[in-house]
């Protein structure tokens, strides 16, 4: 009995661990740069030539780093507006990960992790130069980085009439503004508002002008992802 137990006990434990490398097999710990935070944006606030503009923005600026044979994706929302344009989430644009920052840390598996767990702050969201952006505390601050999303990286709706959320679907600088979320996650400083921790949805800007954006804390960058 007990002979047969050690038996079954061994086997467990050889089953664990065969499970274990397979996990670490399938979750490699570094990688190839799939994720960044432009160094800079196009030059003209929230107006970043529609998705095409912004997308185009990060192929280049990756193509500069090295990373350029990838295909890249700005991480933008775009809402719905009624009857006929549909929306455009964040989320459905960035292909299926994992991401690896420039230096090869892990940011996220997947896409569900990305939005519910992932490993992105002050110190891991790098740009594409694998440099740290100024956050909470920095002179200047500019850890709003633009999203135009829900926390779960979908788009707010937008409405004739209302203001959108998405810098006029990434075209306008004036009348519109933009959600933001904050890179830095709070800086690793006692917050007690869920929104100032939110690496996608912290807040709206002042307007999506030049000016303006760094008024709130901005400088008008944004997520790049690798989606292929």
């Amino acid at each position: 009995m007990q002979r047969t137990a050690r038996i079954l006990a061994a086997t467990l434990t050889a089953v664990a661990a065969a499970t274990l490398v397979a996990s670490c097999a399938t979750t490699p710990s570094t990688g190839p740069m799939g994720f960044f935070i432009t160094s800079a944006g196009p030059g003209d606030g929230g107006n970043l030539g529609g998705l095409a503009g912004a997308d185009a923005h990060c192929q280049k600026l990756a193509a500069a780093a090295g990373a350029g044979s990838r295909t890249w994706r700005a991480y933008l929302s775009t809402g719905y507006v009624p009857p006929s344009t549909a929306a455009i989430h964040a989320r459905d644009r960035i292909g299926k990960g994992p991401w690896f920052n420039a230096k090869g840390a892990l940011i996220a598996n997947d896409v569900a992790q990305l939005h519910n767990g992932n490993n992105l702050t002050k110190v891991t969201a790098l740009t594409e130069k694998g440099t740290v952006i100024n956050g909470r505390g920095d002179t200047p601050n500019a850890h709003d980085i633009l999203t135009g999303s829900r926390p779960d990286g979908t788009a707010y709706p937008s409405f004739p009439g209302q203001p959108s959320m998405s810098c006029g679907e990434w075209t306008k600088t004036s009348g519109v503004f933009a959600m933001v979320g904050h890179h830095d996650r709070g800086n690793n400083t006692p917050v007690t508002d869920p929104w100032a921790v939110s690496w996608n949805s912290s807040h709206l800007t002042l307007s999506c002008s030049k000016e303006d954006l760094p008024k709130s804390g901005g400088a008008g960058l944004f997520y790049c992802f690798a989606a292929d």
